[in-house]
C-alpha cells in the first residue's frame, strides 16, 4: 500500500496489537525523525486490597417454617362458626372455630350432680361410722358391723374421685368445643365450612406456620461434605453439627444476600439415591417476608480466614480465555499481568495469582491503553470507586511527566 504522507511524517507498521487502534502514523514533534510519540494516557489507578477473607459456598434451597401444625377437633360434633380471616396471623390463645357445645354443657351438669350425689353419700358414710365406732366401744355392735361402715365409708369416697374426674373430663370436652391457636403464626384457609360433622382426630380443619424465625433447607454432594470434614479434622474450619456456622440467604432475584442465619442441623446420613446430605439453617423473619415454600440461595461459610488481594472488575481485561490487567509498570507505562481470579467480596474480586502486594492497578481508562508499554498519567483513585474524582491529579501528573 502507497501512501502519500506530509513532509516531516512517516509511515511504519506496529505489532498487530490493535490494528489502527494505537495509530500507525507519528508526526514530528521534536523527536528524531521517524520516532513514533504517543502522548501518555492519563488513567485512574488503585493499590490493591489486602484484607483477610474467608470462602462461602453456594447451595440452593427452599424457606420453611419451624412449626406448621394442622388444626383438627379434639371432640365430635357439627361445626358452628369460624373466628379468624383466612391467610391472616393469628396469636397464641385466639379463638379460630367454635364446635356446637350444647351436649357438652349438658355433660358438665350430670358430671357436676354426680358429684354432688356422691359427696353427699360420703357425709351419710362418715356419720355412719362415726357412729359406729361409739357403739363398738360399748359393745352395741358386732366388730363385722364396724368394718362394714368403714368399707362404705372408702367407697362413697372413691365414688366423689371418680365423679370428680368425670366431671373434669366433661369440662375438657367443653372446652374442646373452642378451637384455639396453639402458638402465634399464619393461618390458611378454612377447610371445613359451618354446619359440618367433624370427626375428633380425623377432621383438617385448617393449617398453621410459625413465622419468626424460619428454618432454610438446603442440600450438599459428597464433594462438599468431605471437604468440611476435612477442614473440622485440620481445625480450619468448624463442623456445622458443632457449631452454628453463619449462613446468608437471598432469595429470587436479589442481588445481595440480605439474610442472616446460622446451621442448626446437618443430617446423620448422605442419601444413597441422590448423594447428598441435607443441612438446614435457621434464620430470623421479623417482617415476614421468608414466607415458607420460598426458593432460596444460601451462602455456608466454608473455610477459615486467610488473607487475599482484591480488586474491582473493573480493571479485568479479556483477551479470548485469560483474564489480565495492566498496572503501573517502570517509567509509568501500562505492564499487563495475566491474573487467575475469584469470587466477590464485597463488591471486589479475589484475584488468587498474576499480582503482588502494593502493585497499582489501573481501574478507570483500561481502554485508552492499547498496547503494553504504553506511558500512562496515573491518578490515584479508591479500588472500590474507580469512577470516582482522582486524588491528587497534580502529585501523579507531574510524576508522570517527570518519568
Amino acid at each position: 500500500m502507497n501512501e502519500i504522507l506530509p513532509a516531516g511524517c512517516r509511515y511504519f507498521r506496529l505489532p498487530a496489537v490493535s490494528a489502527f487502534a494505537a495509530g500507525l502514523v507519528a508526526c514530528g514533534g521534536g523527536g528524531p525523525p521517524g520516532e513514533m510519540q504517543m502522548p501518555p494516557a492519563p488513567v485512574s489507578v488503585a493499590e490493591i486490597v489486602q484484607r483477610s477473607i474467608s470462602d462461602w459456598d453456594e447451595f440452593t434451597g427452599r424457606v420453611e417454617a419451624v412449626d406448621r401444625i394442622e388444626i383438627r377437633p379434639r371432640v365430635a360434633g357439627y361445626l358452628d362458626a369460624i373466628h379468624f380471616r383466612e391467610g391472616g396471623v393469628v396469636n397464641e390463645g385466639d379463638l379460630l372455630f367454635t364446635i356446637d357445645d350444647r351436649e357438652y354443657v349438658a355433660a358438665v351438669d350430670v358430671a357436676q350432680a354426680n358429684l354432688t350425689r356422691a359427696e353427699t353419700r360420703v357425709e351419710l358414710a362418715e356419720q355412719e361410722l362415726e357412729r359406729s365406732e361409739r357403739l363398738i366401744e360399748a359393745r352395741a355392735i358386732s366388730a363385722e358391723e364396724l368394718a362394714q361402715r368403714s368399707g362404705e365409708m372408702r367407697s362413697a369416697v372413691a365414688d366423689v374421685n371418680s365423679a370428680q374426674a368425670q366431671l373434669v373430663q366433661a369440662e375438657l370436652n367443653l372446652n374442646f368445643a373452642n378451637i384455639t391457636a396453639p402458638i402465634t403464626g399464619r393461618i390458611g384457609a378454612a377447610l371445613i365450612r359451618p354446619g359440618n360433622l367433624v370427626m375428633p382426630g380425623e377432621t383438617l380443619l385448617t393449617t398453621l406456620v410459625s413465622i419468626d424465625p424460619v428454618y432454610v433447607t438446603f442440600e450438599g454432594d459428597e464433594d462438599v461434605y468431605l471437604k468440611y470434614e476435612a477442614a473440622s479434622r485440620s481445625g480450619a474450619r468448624p463442623s456445622s453439627r458443632d457449631v452454628a456456622n453463619p449462613v446468608q440467604i437471598a432469595l429470587a432475584g436479589d442481588t445481595e444476600f440480605s439474610y442472616r442465619g446460622e446451621m442448626d442441623f446437618v443430617d446423620n446420613q448422605l442419601d444413597p439415591a441422590t448423594g447428598t446430605i441435607r443441612g438446614r439453617a435457621i434464620v430470623a423473619n421479623p417482617d415476614d417476608i421468608l414466607t415458607p415454600g420460598l426458593f432460596a440461595r444460601v451462602r455456608l461459610l466454608g473455610s477459615g480466614e486467610y488473607d487475599a488481594m482484591l480488586i474491582h472488575d473493573m480493571a479485568v481485561l479479556t483477551d479470548q480465555d485469560r483474564k489480565y490487567v495492566y498496572v503501573v509498570g517502570e517509567g509509568n507505562t501500562a505492564e499487563r499481568r495475566d491474573v487467575v481470579l475469584g469470587r466477590q467480596v464485597d463488591g471486589l474480586r479475589v484475584v488468587t495469582s498474576g499480582l503482588t502486594p502494593g502493585d497499582r492497578v489501573v481501574v478507570n481508562g483500561v481502554r485508552k491503553i492499547f498496547f503494553p508499554g504504553a506511558p500512562i498519567v496515573p491518578e490515584e483513585v479508591p479500588m472500590d470507586d474507580p469512577l470516582a474524582a482522582p486524588a491528587a491529579v497534580g502529585a501523579t501528573g507531574s510524576a508522570a511527566s517527570g518519568g
